[in-house]
């Protein structure tokens, strides 16, 4: 079986910029430390690190966050998911979860797309559940500053210009506990799961040497008023993990903490910005509905449409099913999901 080192799966990314950050030793080795175990395999010019959940009885459940994908021929690809399905079998996996990291753009066409299988592989399904976001949006970073502020809302480029006139500022910040504080704030206001102080902690110290991850925070006098988590590898940057106090929310911090996040990524040289996570419905239906929806995330969409991103859904995940009776009692539980 072809599975290899974390200083193996890393030299492999070296070469791949652009995989996504989901898909780094880092990052598996984060969720190892909270519950996940992480393996690896290198099949020719693909690889997957796949995450396994541990369940009773000896079971677990595997997940590929974001999957590397090359332009290989379907042989290779035939031989690529027969080492992931051997690897799932022999950790009693019930199903493997896998995530493409690819846009879609026939919405329209997805659920009715026929699904491929090779002889005596397991079935493998469309998935009703994602574990990341579908839909998203991303501002291009590639204009310079001026043309970006340009293409945002007018009323956000006037809120990040009133939290500069109104004194706040932005600067890097490594009081990760005070950062936790200030997502559990958040969370409370607004309904969001929270990981441990341990948790970010782990991410930062894994990241942040390897110049993937920063934390910014906005303050006013010296008191922090909102703070960011973002990351980035190759061409793109993810805000993913963010949240603000309840004072002075007036001096529009957050607006000008997410402007100098998308500053921090250009200068690293990011393309993309990906404001990570809106209401999956299509752009007519959010533009209908934002101004009067404050539940799950559409307050969220509120205020990331002002940014002058571009909507956009990734492709759907899908289910490679091993155990279909456990399967069907998974589908049961799956709206229970962790946070990312």
């Amino acid at each position: 079986m072809p599975e290899v080192s974390l200083t193996q799966w890393n030299e492999f990314l070296r070469n791949r910029s652009d995989a996504h950050f989901l898909q780094t030793g880092e990052w598996g080795e984060l969720k190892s430390r909270f519950g996940w175990q992480a393996a690896r395999l290198i099949v020719g010019e693909r690889g997957a690190q796949i995450l396994f959940r541990r369940l009773p009885l000896g079971l677990s459940i595997g997940y590929i966050p974001k999957t590397v994908d090359e332009q290989i021929t379907a042989g290779d690809a035939e031989r690529f998911w027969q080492e992931v399905d051997a690897l799932c079998r022999q950790r009693r996996a019930i199903l493997c979860k896998y995530e493409p990291d690819v846009w879609t753009e026939d919405e329209a066409a997805e659920a009715h797309a026929p699904i491929s299988t090779s002889a005596g592989a397991p079935a493998s399904v469309y998935s009703p559940h994602s574990v990341q976001p579908r839909r998203t949006v991303v501002v291009d970073l590639k204009p310079a500053e001026d043309r970006i502020l340009a293409r945002m809302k007018q009323k956000c480029r006037y809120n990040i210009r009133l939290a500069e006139k109104k004194g706040v500022s932005v600067r890097s910040w490594t009081e990760i506990a005070a950062f936790h504080q200030i997502l559990m704030t958040t969370g409370r206001r607004d309904g969001f799961a929270v990981h441990s102080s341990a948790y970010y902690k782990s991410a930062y110290d894994l990241f942040r040497p390897a110049g993937m991850c920063e934390v910014l925070v906005a303050e006013y006098e010296g008191q922090p008023l909102a703070a960011l988590m973002v990351f980035a590898r190759g061409r793109r940057a993810w805000y993913v993990y963010g949240g603000s106090t309840d004072s002075q929310r007036e001096r529009m911090p957050n607006h000008l903490l997410q402007w100098e996040a998308m500053r921090w990524a250009k200068s690293r040289g990011c393309n993309e910005y990906d404001l990570w996570g809106v209401p999956d419905e299509d752009e007519q239906a959010l533009e209908a509905g934002f101004g009067a929806r404050n539940d799950g995330l559409w307050g969220v969409y509120r205020f990331k449409r002002g940014f002058g991103g571009e909507l956009r859904r990734a492709a759907p995940a899908m289910d490679r099913v091993y155990h279909p009776l456990l399967y069907r009692a998974y589908l049961l539980r799956a709206s229970s999901r962790d946070a990312v």
